[in-house]
């Protein structure tokens, strides 16, 4: 176990995951153009949503090499990390869709662990996490942002207390 590498996992996602968040707030509705350009899927449903965002994925991979920068990480496994990050928050996005939960609505597991898994699986290949390495930055990662979202809410970052 690498507690320094998990750290700096929790770093990341934690900035892949809330720079799209903060440019929301900054930028209001400026370069809000949905990833899936408003296409639906089979069952006449959006494959993401409307709040999945090109502007989402940018902030995401700018914030994570940035901060990559800033722990003395490779840019490149940076990038992954948010890269993989956005790509499971799409994955729950896309299943919350075919369930028929809103946008934004909230879904017990896959409103974090996806986002949080597939990066971490990701960093097992790039810096040798083990799946005991894997499945602590998931718990932290899903227990943190639980615990956060309420409070992130109260100080209208969030738009919905989850």
């Amino acid at each position: 176990m690498n507690l320094i590498t998990i750290f700096h996992a929790l770093v990341l996602l934690t900035l892949a995951n809330g720079a799209p968040v903060i440019a929301k707030r900054l930028l209001g509705n400026h370069f809000t153009h949905p990833l899936d350009c408003g296409l639906n899927w089979f069952d006449g449903r959006r494959l993401f949503g409307h709040a999945k965002t090109v502007r989402g994925i940018l902030a995401s991979v700018f914030a994570c090499g940035v901060g990559g920068l800033l722990l003395g990480i490779h840019v490149h496994i940076a990038i992954a990390v948010a890269v993989a990050a956005m790509l499971g928050d799409l994955l729950s996005s896309f299943i919350k869709r075919r369930l028929a939960i809103e946008p934004s609505g909230q879904a017990f597991g896959l409103d974090y662990i996806p986002e949080a898994l597939v990066p971490a699986l990701v960093l097992t290949h790039m810096v040798g996490l083990s799946l005991a390495d894997v499945t602590i930055i998931v718990i932290v990662f899903w227990l943190g942002a639980a615990a956060l979202s309420p409070l992130l809410h109260h100080i209208g970052l969030r738009d919905r207390p989850y």
